[in-house]
């Protein structure tokens, strides 16, 4: 045993995985089934009862961003071992709903048992037409009081968190202040648990400014939060990066937040981090991870945990510069500073072509398990996986 020991302290050391529990992959959503040609884009929160709720964008007619896209849910109630039929969540009658940010608030007084709040985007137009101001991206929010079995109306939020503040329809803008593309993470948003921003619902999201530059050089990642449960809305300065695009957000110890953001530019294969000492209004430092290579994809980000005073972080991202392909889980005892463990979690077979694994979220199941959904063969499944470590 001690020898054993020894041997995944060193493969962990050299930055491969020791063997580790990891739970059967199981299909959650089949591109071409309950009436949807592709299920993309998942995210995943947890219950106030310990349901899981996987969320995606059921997209109607074909694989494209724009089109009849529906935001649908499905639930286990066995810790991802099986999972229920398609629940529809929100919709934008035959145009786009996506971008689906679940996550719960458990501070509410008027809530003792937890509410859930489901962000999502709205669109009338593809997004080459909202990035000329000829088209709108709104904003909205649903919550459920019993573990999303049922839902709000939804509200829309799009005057607190889009400028200008009263956007115009078809109408071409003319100042750099300007925002015109707009989405939600994709994957989770959170609630910020203890210190000065206690029962802060933070979104993560990003934006195009003013005319469209090449390789989307005019994103900007930033965030919106309430700290009054949904009433009132705020705005976080942008992160200072051109290309600044999808985006998670995890808290760290000390009224301390992070922005784990995809670099659209891709000029480095890199995951662009943010670190914010006010709870995610602003931002301190800015910097490229050489520890986690990306080929310009989504990432996902969640706080598992700590160790000592710090936070413990899981980062899952294809960890290749060039495809999107060898998903990979990380872990962090010393928030981000290093990556101690790492885990594939997909890769693609030898001679395989095209995009075997992309979109992903995490969800912590219970104490060092950690839950994994993500795309998989070329966007054909979205899966869920559960990994000890």
């Amino acid at each position: 045993m001690k020898k054993w020991t020894m041997i995944c302290a060193f493969i962990t050391v050299m930055g491969f995985s020791a063997v580790k529990g990891q739970q059967k992959e199981v299909t959650v959503f089949s591109s071409g089934s309950d009436g949807y040609k592709s299920f993309r884009i998942p995210a995943i929160t947890k219950a106030p009862n310990g349901d899981l709720l996987a969320f995606c964008e059921g997209r109607v007619n074909g694989a494209g961003d724009f089109g009849h896209i529906q935001i649908v849910m499905k639930r286990s109630q066995d810790k991802g071992k099986t999972w229920s039929g398609v629940q529809i969540i929100a919709s934008n009658d035959s145009l786009q709903a996506g971008n689906a940010a679940p996550v719960v608030d458990m501070t509410d007084p008027a809530y003792p048992k937890g509410r859930l709040f489901l962000f999502y985007n709205t669109g009338n137009a593809p997004e080459n037409k909202v990035r000329k101001g000829m088209a709108l991206r709104e904003v909205w929010y649903k919550t459920s009081v019993n573990n999303g079995l049922t839902w709000s109306a939804p509200v829309n939020i799009t005057l607190q968190v889009h400028k200008p503040r009263q956007p115009q329809v078809n109408k071409a803008y003319n100042f750099n202040e300007d925002w015109r593309s707009y989405a939600n993470t994709p994957g989770h948003a959170i609630q910020i648990t203890t210190g000065q921003y206690k029962g802060r619902l933070y979104v993560a999201a990003n934006h195009s400014v003013g005319e469209p530059q090449k390789h989307y050089a005019d994103g900007r990642a930033f965030g919106y939060y309430t700290d009054d449960h949904g009433k009132t809305f705020k705005l976080s300065d942008d992160v200072n990066m051109p290309g600044g695009n999808e985006n998670m957000a995890a808290q760290l110890s000390g009224n301390r937040l992070m922005m784990n953001i995809r670099n659209q530019l891709g000029n480095i294969k890199q995951r662009i981090i943010a670190i914010s000492n006010n709870g995610g209004q602003s931002w301190d430092s800015t910097y490229f991870d050489a520890q986690l290579p990306d080929p310009v994809c989504q990432g996902s980000i969640l706080n598992v945990g700590k160790y000592g005073n710090k936070a413990v972080l899981a980062v899952c991202n294809n960890a290749d510069t060039v495809n999107r392909d060898n998903l990979t889980l990380r872990i962090s005892t010393n928030e981000g500073k290093t990556w101690q463990q790492n885990y594939t979690i997909a890769k693609s077979p030898a001679g395989y072509k095209g995009d075997y694994s992309a979109y992903s979220d995490l969800v912590l199941v219970k104490k060092k398990q950690i839950g994994v959904i993500y795309e998989k063969d070329n966007y054909k499944q979205i899966v869920f996986t559960v990994h000890e470590w």
